[in-house]
Parts: C-alpha cells; structure tokens; sequence
C-alpha cells in the first residue's frame, strides 16, 4: 500500500466570504501542488467564528446542501486536484441549523455529509445557540487515499467518538477545529497544551493517525491560537504549527503499518463491549 501525503491548512478568516475561499482555494492548491492527498482545511473557515455571541442574524449564514454557494466548487477542485477534502460548513436543513462537514472524494464525489454531535455552551463559545446536535451518528469513509474519519472540534475532546470511528475502520482521525483563548469569565485558561493531549490520547488508544486544523488570529474576544498538529499511531507529533502563522504542516501516513501496529498491540482484540454498558448513560448508573 502507497503512503498517503496529509496536508493541514492552518489560516486566518474574515467575514467575507468571497475572501475565505478565495484563500482556502488557493491554500488546497498549493497543498496539492506540494503531493497531498488529503487537505484539511479548519472548522467554519467561510466566516469569522460567529457563535462568540448569540445574534439572529448570523442565521442567514447557513444553507441547504442543495444549492450550497460553495460545496460544489470544492467538489470540483477535488476531482481537478485528485485530493480529499473534508469540507466544514454552516448547514440549514428544513427548521435545523448544523455544524456540519461534507466528505469529498479524490474524484469530486461526495461520499456523506457528518453532523458535530457535541455542542458546546459557555462563554465564547455559544454554539447550542446555533446549532442543532447531530443525528448523523459518527462517520469513518473509504476514500480513494484510505479510511477516514473526521468529527469536528468540540468532538475532538470525547474519547467515544475517536473510538467509534476507529472501529468502523478508519486509520486517520481529522478534526477541522476553531479554538482559542478563553474569555475572562470563563477563566482565561491556556488550552492548548491539553487540547493536543486530548487528541494525542486518541492516537494512542485507537493506534491511528490524528491530524487537527485550527484558525489563527485575533476575532471578537476571542485569539485563535494555531497550534494545528498532525500526530502517528502511537501519538508522535510528525508536524506541527507556531500560534500566529499561516501555514499548512505535510505529513507521510503509513496505513498499512498503522494496521500491522493496531493488530498486533491488542486493544481491539481485548475490549470487552458487553461491560461498557455504563457508557450508554448519563449518570453511569444501570437500570436494571
């Protein structure tokens, strides 16, 4: 099996949208240009990230799959370029609004739409204001260049998701993601060291590669602090960007020998599903 070339787009955002994709174009091509296979670009790249606040109007910034003003143009940069693009975007279907992430083929094909399942509450981070919780259940797709699973920021802190798209197959775990400083009411912690721990655990535990793209830059209250890593199967960082740059970070990723790695380490030989039933609940307590 031929390795596959991951790129991770690190970048700024304005509130224009011709802006935004302008930019994340330009940033796939050159990605491409350099051998990826598979770019990911951040989580809500086409705007500022609006959910800082909860305004009506930031409502109109969602559309219906059907008719989307960009899904197919990154449709069809995918089947130009012959690379994978998990596209993150604001969606409207009928009376629901959500956060959403199309999974589009090497050859422009889109292979299924994912819906963020955590939705986040607090300070800077009004997302349940917005955004319906997903009904997608997680993903992991078979494309041209491997098995792929992709869940979107908040996701990336659960440990369940990372495992059940892990156990549907996939050998690289994507997580476009828009993350930075915490307001003052909510602390004003630095999170970054153990946002990438959080993620890095994933690696380990599911022997699979993980990659995460953020946003950069200063919006509202809120500075994005970079920080976009790519990891192996054992949880060695392979790439990783500074807080301020705009970049995009290259990785190798060997599937096969993360296969061989994941067989031979056991932990999928060893679960025990029939005693994790606690994880079906809220309060851990079964009702018998």
């Amino acid at each position: 099996m031929a390795k596959t070339k991951l790129a991770v787009v690190q970048m700024s955002c304005t509130d224009k949208l011709a802006e935004n994709l302008t930019k994340a174009f330009k940033l796939v091509r050159e990605a491409a240009d350099n051998g990826a296979n598979i770019v990911l670009l951040p989580e809500l790249f086409e705007n500022l990230y609006f959910p800082q606040l909860e305004r009506e109007e930031c409502f109109t910034l969602a559309h219906p799959v059907a008719g989307h003003p960009f899904l197919d143009k990154f449709q069809a940069l995918a089947a130009e370029l012959k690379v994978v693009l998990p596209i993150s975007f604001f969606e409207k279907a009928g009376q629901a609004y959500f956060n959403s992430l199309m999974m589009i083929d090497a050859n422009g094909k889109n292979l299924g739409i994912y819906r963020k399942s955590h939705i986040p509450d607090g300070p800077g981070y009004e997302e349940k204001y917005y955004f319906n919780p997903g009904d997608t259940g997680f993903k992991a797709w078979l494309t041209q260049f491997g098995n792929v699973g992709a869940a979107i920021c908040w996701d990336q802190w659960f440990p369940e998701a990372a495992r059940a798209m892990a156990l549907q197959g996939a050998d690289l775990l994507l997580y476009p993601t828009a993350i930075g400083s915490e307001p003052e009411e909510a602390g004003a912690q630095d999170t970054k060291d153990m946002w990438q721990r959080a993620m890095i655990g994933h690696a380990v535990a599911n022997c699979s590669y993980v990659a995460a793209a953020n946003r950069i830059g200063a919006e509202g209250e809120a500075t994005f602090y970079g920080s976009s890593f790519i990891c192996n199967y054992s949880g060695e960082k392979l790439a990783e960007a500074d807080r301020v740059s705009e970049t995009i970070l290259y990785a190798e990723l060997d599937f096969a020998a993360a296969q061989r790695f994941r067989a031979g380490f056991g932990f999928f030989r060893d679960r025990r599903p029939g005693l994790y039933q606690e994880l079906l609940t809220l309060d851990g307590k079964l009702k018998r």
